[in-house]
Order: C-alpha cells, then sequence, then structure tokens
C-alpha cells in the first residue's frame, strides 16, 4: 500500500483495515480525540439490476461467515471458490485454507503424533505394558481426508439452507465494476454481476524458486500424501514449517529444519526460544 488511508473516512482492505485499527487503537500523541470509523457511500441502491446484492470470492472461513451473514439480513449473495492445483497437483473442496490444508488436517495428525508417543513413551509407566506399533500413513491420511470431505459436504448444505448461491468458479474482474467474468473446471466463461463484491481470497504457499524446487512439496500437498513423506526438510523455521516439522517427527520419520537465522521471526522471542529448545530436544531423539 503507498499510502495510508485516512482513519476517519476509509476501511478497506486487510492493509487498510490494519492501518486504520492502529490509528484507532493507538495512542493519540497529537490529538486529544480518537478517528469515528464512518460509512462511504458506494453508489449502492436497493433497485439496482445486478445478479446478486453481494458476491463474496474465496470460500474460507472469512468468505463464508460474510456470505451467511450477509443472506441473513436479506442479501441475495453468491460465493465463488475456486482452487487452482498446488504446484504438486493437489485441490480440495469448500471450507478455504483452514479446514482442508491447515488448521484441521494438522491438528488430526498432531493428535497421530500425540497418541504414538503415549504409546511409546508414557503407556508403560502407567501399567499398560508395551504398546509400541508401527504407524500406518494410509490408513491416518484416510480417515483425516474423509472428515475434511465430510466438513466441505456439511459447507455447502449450510450455503443452500441459508439460500446462498455457491459457484465453484474462478473470479476474473472486468472493467466494468459490476461485472466479474467466472470460469468453471472445464474452463467455460460466463459473467455475472452484482451490487458490491468482498474479496476474500487468503493466500498460498510460495514455491522454492531454485533448482530442484520442483521436486519439493508444501503445507497445501502434506496431508493428502498418499504415502508417508519418509526422511523430510523442512524448509524455513516459521511456525507452518515447525507444526509439520512436529508432527511428523511425533509420528517418527527423520525430520530436519533448516533454519536461515532464527526460529519464529517476529514472534515472541521468549516463547519462540521455547519453542527452539523443545524443537533441538525433540528432533534430537530421532
Amino acid at each position: 500500500m503507498e499510502t495510508t488511508p485516512t482513519a476517519n473516512t476509509l476501511v478497506g482492505g486487510c492493509d487498510d483495515t490494519l492501518a486504520w485499527c492502529k490509528a484507532f487503537c493507538g495512542p493519540q500523541s497529537t490529538s486529544t480525540s480518537s478517528p469515528v470509523a464512518t460509512h462511504v457511500n458506494d453508489g449502492y441502491k436497493k433497485d439496482h439490476t445486478f445478479d446478486y446484492d453481494l458476491v463474496v470470492i474465496g470460500g474460507g472461513s472469512g468468505g463464508l461467515a460474510t456470505s451467511k451473514e450477509a443472506a441473513a439480513h436479506g442479501a441475495k449473495v453468491a460465493v465463488l471458490d475456486f482452487v487452482k492445483p498446488s504446484q504438486a497437483g493437489t485441490s480440495w473442496g469448500l471450507g478455504g485454507t483452514c479446514v482442508n490444508v491447515g488448521c484441521i488436517p494438522k491438528k488430526l495428525m498432531h493428535n497421530a503424533a500425540l497418541i504414538g508417543e503415549t504409546l511409546g513413551h508414557d503407556a508403560k509407566a502407567f501399567g499398560f505394558g508395551d504398546l509400541t506399533t508401527s504407524h500406518n500413513w494410509e490408513d491416518m491420511r484416510e480417515n483425516v481426508q474423509n472428515h475434511i470431505r465430510g466438513l466441505n459436504f456439511k459447507y455447502r448444505v449450510t450455503l443452500r439452507e441459508q439460500e446462498v448461491t455457491y459457484l465453484n468458479k474462478l473470479g476474473k474482474f472486468t472493467s466494468d465494476p459490476n461485472t466479474l467474468e467466472v470460469t468453471d473446471k472445464k474452463g467455460k466463461v460466463s459473467t455475472i454481476t452484482a451490487a458490491r463484491f468482498l474479496v476474500a481470497v487468503g493466500g498460498r504457499p510460495t514455491n522454492l524458486d531454485c533448482e530442484g524446487g520442483e521436486l519439493a512439496i508444501s503445507s497445501d500437498d502434506i496431508f493428502s500424501l498418499e504415502k508417508s513423506p519418509g526422511k523430510t526438510l523442512c524448509v524455513g523455521a516459521s511456525y507452518i514449517s515447525l507444526e509439520c516439522a512436529g508432527f511428523l517427527n511425533g509420528l517418527g520419520l527423520d525430520t530436519t529444519v533448516a533454519v536461515r537465522s532464527i526460529l519464529l521471526r517476529g514472534f515472541d522471542r521468549e516463547i519462540a526460544e521455547k519453542v527452539s529448545e523443545r524443537s533441538e530436544r525433540a528432533l534430537r531423539k530421532t
């Protein structure tokens, strides 16, 4: 963002909203009055002739919540959700990153790792004898993906029940401010119109820009791998890399983390140092 918006006139996308929040919540060193959020007239008219009152681009947590809330207030709403396959060819259903390639599968796989560690290290001390057994990646992966597919279906049903139109299409803005060009999975192109649009597309991992980078996978791929990744190098030391390293190590896989300088840059340093110490101890055990 090239310029900081005036805090009392604009609340727009992510950068604009954060800038407004900083101005609203931060110390007022030059003024005794706090900025006040005001609506900006965008030209909306109730008697418009567009296909929808609101089109939400992105079917993740933010997009789904917004679309359902708008529909509950009487708006005619459509949600566009289309996942371009990752570099390794992975794609998924409605629900966004958290449901498909983030929080949900990650926590399930962490739970699998914790169960394995309990069987291997703690069970005997509590009188269960030796319960050590080998881990089956294929069974875990199938059950995790079945759970996710159930969530995908539930989200589609919920949208239908709340009269929100779900379009599995890729949206592209045109020169007309109220027209969206949409492309389905077969490549068929059409257009839809709306009085307002909300962009809630989230983000994707950046592919490695180096020789052999095309052979690597990302967090978009790890949760649906049909076979165990085996010996794994996690490139980078921010929280997603460390989370993946944690459950892979807990499942008994030979795991290494490549760190350029420090773990969890930008995080609270005391917490980051504790994570670093525990991670080093855990990885040395394998």
